[in-house]
């Protein structure tokens, strides 16, 4: 389907300023932990949780698990949830941040969460860099980048070079 429109809703400079205020968000809410794990979903969600990780330790000195699930996005049942970088034991009575880039039906998040339910875990908690607000699932980001309501039409593309998120925009389906 061709693309009719791309808006772009946040600069390289705005999601850079968004991924600060969310790091420090998160360390206001977890600065008494001597440590936590950060679990970034395969893709760009993983992309985000690498940076994430990474700025939390050097403003909080707190030590990060950093974890990568590996899931099927559009059918997450339709293979077993991986979870590389962390074992149950070591996320077990710790602080969880599940990390995606865009929230939409809430389907990925909460298939994600899930996989972590095999052990008593301290707090589960969703960071999303833009949430859709088209959630059909009962599951709610603790900390978003940026809210913004799309109709069915559009697409959030989260634009990334390497490790570099370098902006987001909305595509309008033709």
């Amino acid at each position: 389907m061709p693309v009719k429109n791309n808006t772009v809703v946040l600069s390289k400079e705005k999601v850079l300023q968004k991924i600060n205020r969310l790091i420090h968000q998160v360390h206001e809410n977890v600065f008494d932990e001597k440590e936590i794990v950060i679990a970034g979903i395969e893709g760009y969600g993983y992309v985000l949780a690498e940076r994430i990780a990474k700025e939390l330790k050097a403003v909080s000195g707190i030590n990060i698990i950093l974890a990568k699930i590996v899931m099927d996005k559009v059918e997450p049942l339709s293979r077993p949830i991986q979870l590389d970088g962390v074992t149950p034991q070591q996320y077990a009575k710790k602080i969880v941040i599940v990390v995606d880039d865009v929230i939409n039906s809430g389907k990925t998040i909460i298939y994600a969460v899930n996989h972590f339910l095999d052990q008593p875990v301290k707090r589960i908690q969703v960071l999303v860099l833009v949430d859709r607000d088209h959630t059909r699932y009962p599951v709610k980001a603790d900390y978003v980048g940026l809210s913004i309501s799309t109709s069915l039409q559009e697409h959030i593309r989260v634009l990334v070079t390497g490790t570099e998120i370098d902006g987001v925009c909305v595509e309008t389906k033709a």
